[in-house]
């Protein structure tokens, strides 16, 4: 065959492209459960963070884990707000199960995190300290302006006090939207109220800032600066996960079960 013939030259190219399927391939296959790891890990740091039981710097395996082992997962049916427990919490996934046959159709009406499905039943997380609950932890997500956000929401046993809140997955627009992961903006939300005095979702994310001396103030975030779409959605993913479409009616057996008024 000549050298320069356009039949080598193909060949050359087809045996190239073959070989290097091959290493890609196997390199994704060999490395998946590795990856599949660290994305439980970074989940479990997150959470933590959002809890205030680990600082945001922490990268250590050993100390995450340790500090996870005061969380308990729990399955919870949306629909009823009564824990499962024929579905284990540790495979169970949320967003597969979204896009599954057997999902939930969200009305449009109650749409307000802009999700269209969700899955019937979510993961919910018990922070216990000396055996006893003092914090839940709720999974939530929704729409910001360029992408769906993914967070932790961490409330005090009275189901309506922000103990921490951390979105670990999002992406929005570097510097505007993505501020959403600024540490300062994350510490305004520790002790803001979730409820008014009927149990009715009544958080704001405020544009041009909270007034202190308002009496709303405690119901109240400063919204990001530029980032008037992706405040709006994470006031309306919370008013839906706080809901009786989301976690409302959870979090009303919680609350029952320990006399909380």
């Amino acid at each position: 065959m000549a050298a320069e013939s356009i039949k080598k030259t193909f060949w050359v190219a087809l045996c190239l492209c073959v070989v290097c399927s091959i290493l890609v391939s196997t390199t994704a296959v060999v490395l998946k459960p590795r990856q599949d790891e660290n994305r439980s890990l970074d989940k479990k740091k997150n959470l933590l963070i959002a809890a205030g039981l680990i600082q945001g710097q922490e990268r250590d395996r050993e100390v995450i884990e340790n500090a996870f082992a005061a969380v308990e997962g729990r399955v919870v049916d949306l629909a009823t707000g009564k824990m499962v427990d024929d579905i284990d919490p540790t495979i169970f996934d949320p967003r597969q199960a979204a896009q599954g046959p057997d999902s939930y159709s969200i009305p449009p009406k109650k749409d307000l995190a802009k999700l269209r499905n969700r899955a019937k039943q979510a993961v919910i997380y018990l922070v216990k300290k000396d055996d006893k609950i003092s914090q839940v932890v709720l999974p939530i997500h929704g729409k910001g302006l360029y992408s769906t956000l993914y967070g932790f929401l961490a409330l005090g046993v009275d189901t309506k006090t922000v103990q921490g809140f951390a979105f670990y997955e999002q992406g929005e627009t570097p510097g505007l939207g993505g501020e959403v992961e600024n540490p300062a903006w994350k510490a305004q939300w520790r002790g803001k109220v979730l409820y008014d005095q009927d149990w009715r979702p009544n958080i704001q994310v405020v544009k041009g800032g909270v007034n202190p001396a308002s009496p709303e103030a405690i119901h109240q975030v400063d919204a990001i600066s530029g980032a008037t779409m992706t405040s709006r959605g994470v006031e309306n993913l919370l008013h839906y996960w706080l809901g009786d479409d989301g976690y409302g009616r959870f979090l009303t057996i919680f609350r029952n079960q320990r006399g909380v008024k």
